[in-house]
């Protein structure tokens, strides 16, 4: 069974490419735009790993990884933190994300972090 990877980001172009990347490594995507949907799909499946954007259009990333972090079922999922304003230490202060990767980033690095916490 392929690996869940979980991803709130609400722009479509890193969305799409980000989706066709982890498609072609094998891995599948539940991409969600908004924190609304993204809650509403956690009952779904159990992701494997959550990649989350800082700042979304109805809430913020960060809120969503210490909420993540406080679930029984969720605690144990690693997550990796991604934006272009906020930074490690910004994301540390805010949630017990396991990594980040600071906008633009090079795929490759994206790449090696999943396969590391996946």
């Amino acid at each position: 069974m392929e690996k869940m990877i979980y991803l709130l980001e609400n722009d479509e172009g890193i969305t799409e490419v980000l989706q066709l990347l982890f498609n072609s490594e094998g891995y599948g995507v539940s991409a969600f735009s908004s924190v609304s949907s993204f809650m509403a799909g956690l009952s779904e499946h159990v992701a494997d790993l959550f990649l989350l954007d800082v700042m979304l259009p109805d809430g913020n990333g960060i809120e969503v990884c210490s909420y993540l972090k406080s679930l029984e079922k969720t605690r144990n999922v690693p997550i990796i933190m991604m934006s272009a304003h906020a930074d490690r230490y910004d994301i540390r202060r805010g949630c017990a994300a396991e990594n980040f990767i600071k906008k633009p980033f090079d795929i490759h690095d994206l790449l090696r972090l999943v396969a590391k916490h996946i």
